[in-house]
């Protein structure tokens, strides 16, 4: 019973929101796992890979969206996005092979100000 509550509540969210409201909900939530993880770096090591991960998964939507043909956005944004995600595909990578808290500023700080954008425009 709890889960279709759960189920329910999270459907109703989903319709309510606008898609670049949530856009920026997930960039923030992203950005806060990874702080979280830099802030802390000696207690929260462990959870590095599941913020990275997050936030690869996250920047593959964004990258599969704004590169397919359906995307409505004008080309100039959408390389502008493109090559942001790669950025962030390679820093991800940076940050696994050799973790540094350091590191994870530069992931956090693109997070945060593509919300702040994305919230701006909403």
């Amino acid at each position: 019973m709890q889960n279709s509550a759960a189920f329910a509540y999270k459907t109703v969210g989903a319709q309510t929101v606008s898609p670049r409201v949530l856009e920026a909900n997930l960039l923030s939530r992203a950005a806060a796992q990874l702080q979280r993880c830099r802030d802390d770096w000696d207690n929260t090591r462990h959870e590095l890979t599941s913020a990275l991960l997050f936030n690869r998964k996250l920047w593959t939507v964004f990258l599969g969206s704004v590169t397919g043909e359906e995307s409505q956005l004008p080309k100039p944004l959408r390389e502008n996005i493109a090559n942001l995600g790669i950025f962030v595909m390679k820093q991800t990578l940076n940050v696994l092979s050799e973790p540094e808290a350091r590191k994870l500023t530069v992931l956090i700080n693109i997070n945060r100000e593509l919300a702040a954008g994305l919230r701006e425009r909403s």
